[in-house]
């Protein structure tokens, strides 16, 4: 009997993912093998249409063009996965399910509106996860951690920035525009 580890170690290459709305508006794309853009833009329409044209009690896999379609619906978002025909639907399934399950550790029950506005940390997410469509890592907590430390990184870079900052212009106030607890640490820069 094997783990969800080893279960998701089986996993093949991926050749793309999407996320788009029950409206058919792409929220997110990542392709994994070469194609050119105006043929993406052509599989995207394409894709969408078919999908969003199933009813919900439908199979959420399909057969289309050389590829095997993978895609569930959560809440008012499709995630949709194209992968080889001998690849394992079930694996592809369980992949979407963890990438959703960090979506929502990270944005603490993701929505829409969640990837409107932060998409970059959803792409970020992603790549902490999946790397040329295959899995980089299926602990939760080790993606996870590798994003807060990203994170954090961000946030000492932004600091450091605004300390430099008020540096360069003579500023006495060493809060800049940020607040006084992020910066205070590093006062002695200044000094």
């Amino acid at each position: 009997m094997m783990d969800d580890t080893e279960v998701l170690l089986e996993k093949k290459e991926m050749r793309f993912m999407l996320l788009f709305s029950r409206q058919g508006k792409l929220r997110l794309q990542k392709w994994y093998t070469a194609t050119a853009e105006r043929d993406k833009k052509k599989m995207v329409r394409e894709l969408m249409q078919v999908v969003l044209a199933r009813k919900p009690k439908m199979c959420s896999f399909l057969e289309w063009r050389d590829l095997k379609i993978v895609y569930k619906r959560y809440a008012s978002l499709y995630f949709c996965c194209a992968v080889e025909e001998q690849d394992n639907e079930l694996i592809t399934l369980e992949v979407i399910h963890r990438f959703v399950e960090l979506l929502d550790k990270y944005f603490g029950s993701v929505c829409e509106l969640d990837i409107i506005f932060n998409f970059e940390k959803a792409y970020f997410i992603l790549d902490e996860f999946l790397m040329g469509g295959e899995i980089q890592d299926t602990s939760k907590k080790s993606v996870l951690k590798a994003i807060e430390q990203a994170d954090l990184l961000q946030e000492v870079c932004v600091c450091m920035l605004c300390i430099l900052e008020c540096c360069l212009h003579g500023s006495q106030d060493q809060t800049c525009y940020l607040n006084s607890h992020l910066v205070a640490p590093y006062s002695f820069i200044s000094s």
